[in-house]
């Protein structure tokens, strides 16, 4: 049997962490101050001292909130098997009273092995969930409820038990109708975007290879050696910046890695800058470079001009304007590129119906073009790449957005 390539090996490894978010988050799980440290001093503290509790785990789709929830009850599962039972409901599935006390009611009798009744009524369910909660009570076992999508629904519960309610909404609990808001104890946690420290704890984390493990132990001192090199240095620094302000939730870093380790060159076993290039290219929508890149030699002049008419901090312009600033481009360089007025109209026009330029506000639909104000629709960056990547982009208009950076 032939044996396996280390680096098939490590690219499989690596793939299989970048798809476990619970495995990303451990390596933010470590500080005192993380959320994953107060929220498990919380929920532990609830268990041991047999007392009722509610907190909501806030921040946007992605951010690890049911991530470090997992990390949390795995972790007290295995430190309380016979002190906690979970229950977990969807405002998107578990919405209505009756939806909720149904489910309920049928993981308990689960956790319990009794038999669960699909006929049996709202009251039944109700009674039966109440019954089950006061002897959990009664045996000192603390029922955690945790409450996906919990600004779709409310819950109210009397008996031992914590309350996770996890939402995308920083003002989840203000939905919450006044009786049970007034049960509910106000604490937060906000899931917000990671520090570049964490980022940067983070992808060690998870793209270092082990060194006390199968690997070839040269391979894996060659392989950490190189990510440290790409991970030190200041143009890898710039993609990642890049990608962040792009999306900085966690969930979606992970996608980019993923896409990153899949162009590993599996001959020399490898990262290298270029994956990650390579990958930022690809996971981003580029409209506005594509327009770019069937834009006419004039169309691009344009462009610069208004770009240079921005870094010259002249708020606002019209099309006098920006012909006054190409004459003066064409005056200090002699270029050959240079057209008549009536047709740098035109092309003018044709990127407002591109809407890679529009106008400032509304009247400017209603007056003429030449003495409206405009403004670019396309950033710094996006113009700088579009330059680059056109094939026949005059050198001049490159070497005018170099000057701007």
């Amino acid at each position: 049997m032939a044996r396996e390539n280390p680096a098939e090996k490590a690219l499989g490894l690596l793939r299989s962490r970048l798809c476990d978010p619970n495995f990303a988050f451990k390596a933010l799980s470590h500080s005192d101050d993380s959320n994953y440290s107060k929220l498990k001093f919380l929920v532990s503290s609830s268990i041991t001292e047999a007392c009722n509790n509610s907190i909501l785990l806030l921040g946007p789709r992605g951010s690890g909130k049911i991530a470090v929830l997992e990390l949390v009850l795995s972790d007290l599962l295995q430190e309380y098997p016979d002190m906690i039972s979970v229950i977990r409901l969807s405002g998107l599935l578990h919405g209505s009273d009756n939806c909720a006390f149904k489910e309920i009611a049928r993981q308990l009798c689960m956790e319990h092995q009794l038999v669960f009744s699909r006929m049996a009524s709202f009251d039944d369910n109700s009674q039966f969930m109440i019954a089950m909660l006061r002897e959990c009570g009664l045996a000192h076992k603390t029922i955690i409820f945790v409450l996906d999508e919990f600004d779709l629904f409310a819950l109210s519960v009397t008996s031992q038990a914590v309350v996770i309610g996890v939402s995308c909404r920083l003002d989840a609990d203000m939905l919450l109708d006044k009786r049970v808001r007034s049960r509910f104890s106000h604490r937060k946690l906000l899931f917000l975007p990671p520090a570049n420290e964490d980022i940067q704890r983070l992808l060690e984390h998870i793209l270092s290879l082990p060194t006390d493990s199968s690997f070839p132990p040269d391979y894996a001192v060659a392989f950490n050696a190189k990510l440290q090199n790409i991970l030190a240095d200041e143009r890898f620094k710039e993609i990642i910046s890049i990608y962040l302000n792009f999306d900085s939730t966690v969930k979606h870093l992970l996608r980019y890695l993923f896409r990153a380790v899949s162009y590993m060159d599996l001959e020399s076993g490898m990262l290298s800058l270029e994956n990650f290039k390579a990958a930022l290219s690809n996971i981003q929508r580029h409209p506005k470079l594509e327009c770019i890149k069937d834009c006419s030699i004039l169309e691009l002049y344009i462009l610069v001009c208004m770009k240079r008419l921005e870094v010259k901090e002249q708020n606002s312009y019209n099309f006098n304007s920006v012909m006054k600033e190409y004459k003066s481009i064409h005056d200090s360089v002699k270029t050959s590129d240079y057209f008549a007025r009536n047709v740098c109209l035109r092309a003018f026009e044709h990127l407002l119906q591109r809407e890679l330029i529009g106008f400032t506000d509304n009247r400017g639909q209603n007056h003429s073009v030449e003495f409206s104000p405009v403004k670019l629709l396309v950033s710094f960056h996006e113009l700088h790449q579009g330059l680059k990547s056109y094939g026949s982009c005059p050198a001049i208009l490159q070497q005018l957005m170099d000057r701007q950076k």
